[in-house]
């Protein structure tokens, strides 16, 4: 796999960033993920206990990933949490060197990021907010299509589309994200533009995820009809079809309210669902490739058959 500016910019050997995902991107995954040669991410609530305290699990996970790993690796902030202000505090209190910053507005925190000395990556879903993360002066862009797992953006336009509209726009270096599972994903993303991958779902079945099994098997059971968006009213996010989902589309389809919705989706749905393996009323989130997932792997596997994977492709199309 040819290295890039993504490679060059965050300092890894192959251009393969492991998505944040919000409850199960640990230190043992990102560890491994950057272990492999590509960028673990961690997430300020991933192992957290339930009505924990996420700055003392930021912390703590910070201090794990750098037991188990010497490589870079990065910390992921939903701009849209109340807190996000706190968790960048820590960020820089513990030296973090690779933010990756979704949901709001990146200038809000990219000069202070930068006078840290931090590399900012920012996760967009359309050209118009990849404009205006690119005239905050972020390093990268996380071009994420509506094929993403969790939050797609309430456009939805595919990966397809999105990434060379996008590179015909900005010069920074493209990162790709949504539906990319396997090398070939990884070859199609690089001839529409861009220069790196980010990929979650296929990091879920992984032998260091915290994910309940139940959570990984379903993954592994997904046929391509298997994912569904919900939440259009609030922020559109792609799942696992399971009965959780399809009570709240009736709902959605009722004319219920933003309100109705919020009090039938409770206290964090994804938790139940992704840890303790609820899948009858936890929400489980899933890109919409989960269908070319069919075994559960080491991580380190996953990286080295991408990596071969791609080689091959490329000398067949050369």
């Amino acid at each position: 796999m040819k290295k890039t500016r993504v490679c060059d910019l965050l300092g890894i050997a192959y251009p393969i960033i492991q998505g944040g995902m919000l409850w199960i991107s640990t230190a043992e995954l990102a560890g491994a993920v950057s272990n492999a040669g590509g960028m673990g991410v961690l997430s300020p609530f991933a192992g957290m206990e339930k009505n924990g305290d996420a700055l003392k699990n930021l912390r703590f996970q910070i201090t794990k990933v750098r037991d188990l790993t010497e490589k870079p690796f990065a910390v992921n902030i939903p701009l849209y949490l109340k807190q996000s202000g706190i968790l960048v505090d820590v960020l820089l209190k513990e030296g973090i060197r690779i933010v990756i910053t979704s949901g709001g507005d990146p200038s809000h925190f990219t000069d202070l990021l930068h006078q840290a000395g931090m590399k900012v990556l920012h996760v967009v879903s359309s050209v118009a907010q990849a404009k205006r993360a690119d005239s905050s002066k972020v390093d990268a862009l996380i071009v994420a299509g509506v094929e993403a797992a969790a939050y797609v953006g309430f456009d939805e336009i595919p990966l397809f589309s999105l990434v060379p509209q996008v590179a015909d726009v900005v010069s920074i270096p493209i990162i790709a994200a949504g539906g990319i599972v396997d090398a070939r994903g990884v070859v199609a993303a690089f001839a529409l533009g861009a220069e790196g991958v980010q990929i979650g779902t296929r990091f879920v079945a992984v032998e260091e995820n915290i994910a309940h099994i139940n959570y990984k098997q379903a993954i592994i059971d997904a046929k391509d009809t298997d994912t569904v968006i919900t939440c259009r009213k609030l922020l559109p996010t792609r799942s696992l079809r399971t009965e959780f989902t399809r009570q709240l589309l009736e709902l959605e389809a009722s004319g219920a309210s933003t309100e109705e919705i919020r009090d039938f989706l409770g206290y964090s749905r994804a938790r139940k669902g992704q840890i303790e393996g609820d899948l009858e009323n936890g929400e489980v989130y899933s890109g919409s490739s989960a269908g070319l997932i069919r075994e559960i792997l080491p991580t380190a596997t996953v990286i080295q058959r991408l990596v071969d994977g791609f080689q091959e492709i490329v000398k067949k199309i050369a």
